[in-house]
Order: C-alpha cells, then sequence, then structure tokens
C-alpha cells in the first residue's frame, strides 16, 4: 500500500490525532492471522510524510472488525492517547455506524438492552435474555433512515462498547447485517466485508478541547452508493 492510498482515506490529521477510513479488508492492529494491520502502513505514511528518523508512534484507540469499514481513531502521541483513552472509557467518545439491513427491524427506531457472552474460540458473542455473571450489559439505539427495494438502513447509535455488539444485537432481533454469515445472514458479500459502517465520530479534542465530529463515506459499491445517493 502506498502512501497516496493512505492520504486519500485521511479524514483528519493533527499533531496530536489521525483518523482514517478503514477499508473492509484491513486490520487495525496486527492480530493472529500475521497480515500487516492498518496502523503500520499509518507509520510509514506519517514517517514518509514528515521525514521521521526512527520509530513513529503511533497508539491505538479503538478498533472495528475487519469485515467492517469507516472512521477509526489513532493518537499520534502518548499525551493524547492517554486522553483519548480516558474519553473512551467515560463514554465521551460518541460514535454512529450506518447498517444494512434485509429486514425491517420490529419498529422504525428503539433502544436495544441485552446482555453480551464472548466466545473467544469461536470469536463470536451471544445474546443472553439476563445477567448471569459471564456478561456484559450492551445497550444502543437504532433508527430506520432509509429503504431500498430489498433492504433497510439503520444508523446506530453505540452506548457501550462490547464485542461484535451491533452485528449481535442486531440478529438478536432479526436483522443480520448484510453479508455477515457469521450472525445469521444467509449469503456472504463477495469480497468479504459486511454492511456495517463506522459513520461518524465525535468527541472533544483532547488538547485543543475544540469539538471535533468527523463523517467517513462508505465503501463505493452498488448498495452503499444508493443510500448515500450516488447514481
Amino acid at each position: 500500500m502506498n502512501v497516496s492510498s493512505i492520504e486519500s482515506r485521511i479524514l483528519y490529521e493533527d499533531n496530536h490525532i489521525l483518523i482514517v477510513n478503514k477499508l473492509p479488508s484491513e486490520i487495525v492492529q496486527g492480530d493472529k492471522t500475521g497480515d500487516q494491520p492498518l496502523s503500520d502502513y499509518l507509520k510509514s505514511y506519517i514517517k514518509t510524510r514528515y521525514n521521521k528518523p526512527g520509530e513513529v508512534f503511533l497508539g491505538v484507540v479503538h478498533r472495528i472488525d475487519r469485515p467492517v469499514s469507516g472512521a477509526v481513531i489513532f493518537a499520534r502521541t502518548s499525551k493524547s492517547l492517554s486522553r483519548l483513552n480516558e474519553l473512551l472509557k467515560s463514554g465521551q467518545i460518541n460514535k454512529t455506524y450506518w447498517a444494512v439491513v434485509k429486514n425491517m427491524p420490529p419498529a422504525e427506531s428503539g433502544r436495544l438492552v441485552n446482555y453480551l457472552k464472548r466466545d473467544e474460540g469461536r470469536n463470536k458473542s451471544f445474546v443472553e435474555t439476563e445477567n448471569k455473571g459471564h456478561t456484559q450489559l450492551a445497550e444502543l439505539i437504532y433508527k430506520v433512515i432509509g429503504k431500498s427495494k430489498d433492504y433497510y438502513l439503520l444508523e446506530v447509535n453505540l452506548l457501550t462498547g462490547r464485542h461484535h455488539q451491533i452485528r449481535a444485537q442486531l440478529s438478536h432481533i432479526g436483522c443480520p447485517i448484510r453479508g455477515d454469515l457469521k450472525y445469521g445472514y444467509p449469503r456472504s458479500n463477495p469480497d468479504g466485508s459486511i454492511h456495517l459502517h463506522s459513520r461518524t465520530v465525535s468527541f472533544k479534542h483532547p488538547v485543543k478541547q475544540v469539538p471535533l465530529m468527523i463523517t467517513a463515506s462508505p465503501p463505493a459499491d452498488p448498495l452503499w452508493n444508493h443510500f448515500t445517493g450516488i447514481n
């Protein structure tokens, strides 16, 4: 991956923060696959653009799943990483997602409150009806903001940040995300993506103390293009 391809996907950049529009095929940071993560590509970009000698610092503030696209926040200094981690922990980083589903939810809008149990071996989360001690509370708010002939576009605001939360909770109400075989959609997408996109992130800048709201365009495919009004 070259510097220009990364540069075209940068949504916000200053001396403290880097926010990038992740592709569905990318991993945010290294994992057991051994594939090169987005964080490494961004370090190379910073090193090249600013002609930095030695190691480049880049902290991962949060992650989104490999088949998911959209806005991801990175910290360019340890100071901003520490402050962003505090914002994340205290719920002061607001994250809005778009999800495309085949079935209409039970209502046009609603709040989903569930307990999730994570199965590490299967890399999957399951909805439990009650808190059994090995579960985590998961909450989100959704609303239908678009319709096509066959699909519905949901806007999802996360109130907690659990493993596969949106995927598991939407599947639980009969609305698996398009392409998400793991959570009950009947067919995969040809490129391995799912139609879940980190649309906006908003928070107070950890150093400048000014509000930021960053929006990421979804990938260019016919279905996303329909919902974003691109012909």
